[in-house]
Protein backbone atom coordinates (compact mmCIF):
# COMPACT_ATOMS: atom_id res chain seq x y z
CA UNK A 1 0.00 0.00 0.00
CA UNK A 2 1.34 3.13 -0.96
CA UNK A 3 0.70 7.03 -0.60
CA UNK A 4 0.80 9.06 -3.62
CA UNK A 5 1.68 12.92 -2.69
CA UNK A 6 0.60 15.96 -4.34
CA UNK A 7 2.04 19.23 -4.13
CA UNK A 8 -0.61 22.29 -4.46
CA UNK A 9 -3.91 20.18 -5.87
CA UNK A 10 -6.93 22.07 -6.82
CA UNK A 11 -8.89 22.97 -3.91
CA UNK A 12 -12.40 21.75 -4.55
CA UNK A 13 -15.32 20.58 -2.68
CA UNK A 14 -13.79 17.08 -3.07
CA UNK A 15 -10.33 18.01 -1.66
CA UNK A 16 -12.35 20.30 1.08
CA UNK A 17 -14.33 17.82 2.40
CA UNK A 18 -11.70 15.24 2.19
CA UNK A 19 -9.42 17.74 4.83
CA UNK A 20 -12.39 18.45 6.90
CA UNK A 21 -12.95 14.58 7.22
CA UNK A 22 -9.30 13.64 7.83
CA UNK A 23 -8.65 16.64 10.42
CA UNK A 24 -11.70 15.72 12.21
CA UNK A 25 -10.56 11.83 12.27
CA UNK A 26 -7.07 12.63 13.46
CA UNK A 27 -8.08 15.31 15.98
CA UNK A 28 -10.81 12.48 17.37
CA UNK A 29 -8.19 10.17 17.62
CA UNK A 30 -5.80 11.91 19.64
CA UNK A 31 -3.49 13.22 16.96
CA UNK A 32 -1.91 16.77 18.33
CA UNK A 33 -3.09 18.91 15.27
CA UNK A 34 -5.00 21.77 17.13
CA UNK A 35 -7.67 20.35 18.88
CA UNK A 36 -8.70 17.94 21.83
CA UNK A 37 -11.05 15.28 21.43
CA UNK A 38 -14.12 15.46 20.55
CA UNK A 39 -14.45 17.49 17.76
CA UNK A 40 -16.68 17.60 14.46
CA UNK A 41 -16.14 18.92 11.47
CA UNK A 42 -18.40 22.30 12.50
CA UNK A 43 -15.15 22.47 15.14
CA UNK A 44 -12.56 22.56 12.58
CA UNK A 45 -14.08 24.37 9.67
CA UNK A 46 -12.78 27.87 11.33
CA UNK A 47 -9.01 26.55 10.80
CA UNK A 48 -9.64 24.74 7.66
CA UNK A 49 -11.24 27.95 5.75
CA UNK A 50 -7.91 30.15 7.28
CA UNK A 51 -6.15 27.42 6.20
CA UNK A 52 -7.38 27.57 2.54
CA UNK A 53 -7.28 30.86 2.71
CA UNK A 54 -3.62 31.53 3.30
CA UNK A 55 -3.23 28.87 0.26
CA UNK A 56 -5.20 31.30 -1.67
CA UNK A 57 -3.38 33.97 -0.83
CA UNK A 58 -0.07 32.25 -1.74
CA UNK A 59 1.47 32.49 1.67
CA UNK A 60 1.21 28.73 2.13
CA UNK A 61 1.07 25.43 0.24
CA UNK A 62 -0.73 22.38 0.50
CA UNK A 63 0.86 19.10 0.30
CA UNK A 64 -1.76 16.49 -0.02
CA UNK A 65 -1.39 12.41 0.13
CA UNK A 66 -3.99 9.73 -1.07
CA UNK A 67 -3.98 6.22 -0.62
CA UNK A 68 -4.28 3.44 -3.26
CA UNK A 69 -8.07 3.97 -3.23
CA UNK A 70 -7.41 7.41 -4.02
CA UNK A 71 -8.71 8.37 -0.82
CA UNK A 72 -7.11 11.87 1.12
CA UNK A 73 -5.19 9.90 3.84
CA UNK A 74 -2.67 12.67 4.39
CA UNK A 75 -1.49 16.65 4.62
CA UNK A 76 1.11 18.57 5.68
CA UNK A 77 0.82 22.83 5.36
CA UNK A 78 3.68 24.47 4.41
CA UNK A 79 3.74 28.09 5.38
CA UNK A 80 6.14 31.09 4.30
CA UNK A 81 7.66 33.37 6.77
CA UNK A 82 5.99 36.69 6.67
CA UNK A 83 9.36 37.92 8.42
CA UNK A 84 11.87 39.67 5.90
CA UNK A 85 14.66 38.81 7.93
CA UNK A 86 12.97 34.78 8.06
CA UNK A 87 12.11 34.22 4.50
CA UNK A 88 14.85 31.66 4.09
CA UNK A 89 12.76 29.34 5.97
CA UNK A 90 9.59 28.07 6.24
CA UNK A 91 7.23 26.43 8.78
CA UNK A 92 5.18 23.53 8.35
CA UNK A 93 1.93 22.91 10.04
CA UNK A 94 -0.85 20.37 10.27
CA UNK A 95 1.18 17.43 9.46
CA UNK A 96 -1.63 14.30 9.68
CA UNK A 97 -2.37 10.87 8.39
CA UNK A 98 -4.98 9.10 8.71
CA UNK A 99 -5.62 7.26 12.23
CA UNK A 100 -6.57 3.51 9.49
CA UNK A 101 -3.26 4.15 7.90
CA UNK A 102 -0.92 4.36 10.80
CA UNK A 103 1.57 2.04 10.79
CA UNK A 104 2.00 1.80 7.45
CA UNK A 105 4.56 4.03 6.53
CA UNK A 106 2.38 6.77 4.96
CA UNK A 107 4.00 9.28 7.62
CA UNK A 108 7.84 8.90 6.71
CA UNK A 109 6.33 8.98 3.01
CA UNK A 110 4.62 12.27 3.64
CA UNK A 111 7.72 13.20 5.32
CA UNK A 112 9.98 13.12 2.40
CA UNK A 113 7.63 14.85 -0.01
CA UNK A 114 7.30 18.24 2.47
CA UNK A 115 11.47 17.58 2.18
CA UNK A 116 11.21 17.08 -1.71
CA UNK A 117 8.75 19.99 -2.10
CA UNK A 118 10.77 22.40 -0.01
CA UNK A 119 14.23 21.68 -1.75
CA UNK A 120 12.25 23.20 -4.86
CA UNK A 121 11.45 26.75 -3.14
CA UNK A 122 13.64 29.11 -4.42
CA UNK A 123 15.77 30.46 -1.01
CA UNK A 124 14.41 27.73 1.46
CA UNK A 125 17.32 26.31 3.39
CA UNK A 126 15.16 24.68 6.53
CA UNK A 127 11.66 23.92 7.55
CA UNK A 128 10.71 24.28 10.97
CA UNK A 129 8.00 22.63 12.93
CA UNK A 130 6.53 22.24 16.71
CA UNK A 131 4.74 19.33 18.37
CA UNK A 132 3.03 18.92 21.03
CA UNK A 133 5.34 16.93 24.47
CA UNK A 134 4.01 13.62 25.92
CA UNK A 135 2.91 12.14 22.38
CA UNK A 136 6.56 11.06 20.98
CA UNK A 137 6.14 12.15 18.06
CA UNK A 138 8.84 14.29 18.62
CA UNK A 139 11.13 10.69 17.90
CA UNK A 140 9.15 10.27 14.50
CA UNK A 141 10.08 13.76 13.47
CA UNK A 142 13.74 12.79 14.53
CA UNK A 143 14.01 9.55 12.53
CA UNK A 144 12.74 12.02 9.76
CA UNK A 145 16.26 14.07 9.95
CA UNK A 146 14.64 16.91 12.26
CA UNK A 147 16.73 17.62 15.28
CA UNK A 148 15.64 19.67 18.22
CA UNK A 149 16.28 22.59 18.48
CA UNK A 150 13.87 24.13 20.97
CA UNK A 151 11.66 23.24 24.30
CA UNK A 152 8.77 25.30 25.78
CA UNK A 153 7.74 23.79 29.07
CA UNK A 154 4.03 23.68 29.52
CA UNK A 155 3.12 26.04 26.82
CA UNK A 156 0.50 23.79 25.52
CA UNK A 157 -2.66 23.27 27.72
CA UNK A 158 -4.93 20.60 26.35
CA UNK A 159 -6.63 20.27 29.58
CA UNK A 160 -6.60 21.94 33.23
CA UNK A 161 -3.69 20.43 34.50
CA UNK A 162 -2.91 18.55 31.84
CA UNK A 163 0.00 21.01 30.40
CA UNK A 164 2.67 19.97 27.71
CA UNK A 165 5.91 20.85 26.87
CA UNK A 166 5.95 22.79 22.80
CA UNK A 167 8.86 21.32 20.93
CA UNK A 168 10.59 22.85 18.10
CA UNK A 169 12.32 20.60 15.41
CA UNK A 170 14.45 22.02 12.11
CA UNK A 171 15.51 20.27 9.63
CA UNK A 172 18.02 22.24 7.49
CA UNK A 173 18.20 21.22 3.80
Amino acid sequence: MTLTCQLDPAIDDEVRDGISALWTDVSNAGGAVGFVPPVTADDIRPDLERSLGELAAGRRRLLLGRDEDGRIAATAFLTYNSHRLMGHWIWLYTVMVHPRHQGKGYGRTLMAAVEGAARTLPGIEAVRLTCRGGTGVEHFYAGCGYKEVGRVPNAIRVAPGDDRDDIVMLLTL
